[in-house]
């Protein structure tokens, strides 16, 4: 998978907004360690957590498995926008026959377990799918013989509240597999100076 961090709300902003409760404009260091601990305090701290939803963070996340779209679900203050089965189906059709043991060439597509007959079947999925369409059938009825494994993209946008929700519960070590992989790699790609508002469970 591939994470790429398109933009994100500066520290001030949420100082700011903090210090509108108590017009407290004058104590800012703009952004600075004063400001930071003031987030900390108040977010965290406090548990006046929706302060930190005036930080706003837009991921690029490529190489995921429709599985693990189907995670994304479960966090619903957010918003996402998906890469079309739709319009992008046609891509599988100059593809030549797939074989279980193609397994380079089909991961192109497939998010591989590393478990031979779980990817074995993926690729026979695969391949039933690329017949499917070479038939003219539409992409929206060949879609529903998409295997789980299928990669897909997408335009994530997450406030820090939620985040951080999201980095606790996905980071543990009884979350999917691939989705712990996710959390960590949104971690590592935040702006240092926001890191310290998140707490991140270590890799098994």
């Amino acid at each position: 998978m591939n994470i790429t961090l398109q933009h994100y709300t500066p520290l001030i902003y949420c100082a700011n907004a903090i210090r509108t409760c108590w017009q407290s404009f004058d104590k800012s260091d703009e952004g600075g360690e004063k400001d930071k601990e003031l987030i900390d305090r108040v977010g965290n701290k406090f548990k006046h957590a929706s302060t930190l939803e005036h930080l706003v963070y837009n991921f690029y996340i490529q190489g995921i498995s429709r599985a693990l779209l189907q995670e994304f679900s479960r966090h619903r203050m957010a918003s996402l926008s998906v890469k079309s089965s739709r319009y992008t189906l046609k891509e599988l059709k100059s593809e030549e026959t797939f074989t279980c043991k193609d397994l380079e060439r089909a991961s192109k597509y497939l998010v591989l377990t590393g478990v031979d007959m779980v990817d074995e079947m993926s690729i026979r999925a695969l391949e039933n799918l690329r017949l499917v369409l070479l038939t003219g059938i539409s992409n929206d009825k060949a879609k529903y013989c998409l295997p789980e494994s299928y990669k897909t993209e997408l335009t994530w946008t997450v406030n820090a509240r939620s985040l951080q929700n999201f980095l606790t519960l996905r980071s543990d070590k009884s979350a999917l597999w691939e989705i712990q992989n996710l959390a960590h790699a949104l971690y590592d790609v935040l702006p240092e100076e926001h890191k310290y508002i998140f707490t991140i469970k270590e890799k098994n």
